[in-house]
């Protein structure tokens, strides 16, 4: 068994206001890779909609949902994986309502091959790491090495 730790991010503080300029690193990694072998599990840390500079990518739940999937893409992509490799994912929304979840769901069904969804979880929180954010998502993907 072999553990990477992947880390995208240019600054320690990766974005988190209590952090800048104190020197005090965010201390997690953007994914976990565990080599099994004939497999590779991922571990994807929770994203919020933002983009490389850190800047909330829109402000609706649609833009944020699809900006927290482009960051996922991203770690995907680096690793040989896509998102049919995903097998779990966790959801934390500041808005459950009937419209949110539609437009949770609609962004995501661009993402995902139909009849190849994960498990899910959609939690609602009173807020995030983020001011302004209204998603995280975080997730789990088994990919096939090679």
């Amino acid at each position: 068994m072999k553990r990477t730790v992947i880390n995208l991010a240019k600054e320690k503080s990766r974005g988190i206001d209590a952090l800048k300029g104190t020197g005090v690193p965010a201390v997690f990694s953007d994914a976990v890779r565990i080599d099994l072998g004939e497999c590779a599990l991922l571990f994807i840390s929770g994203a919020v909609g933002t983009d490389e500079s850190g800047t909330l990518v829109g402000r609706t739940m649609k833009e944020q949902t699809r900006g927290v999937l482009e960051r996922i893409k991203a770690v995907l992509e680096r690793e040989g994986g896509t998102f049919d490799h995903i097998v779990r994912v966790r959801v934390y929304a500041t808005q459950v309502d009937q419209a949110s979840i539609r437009d949770i769901h609609e962004v995501r069904a661009g993402y995902f091959t139909a009849g190849n969804y994960p498990a899910s979880t959609l939690v609602r929180v009173d807020q995030l790491i983020r001011d302004g954010a209204l998603i995280e998502i975080d997730a789990d993907a088994v990919i096939p090495t090679p």
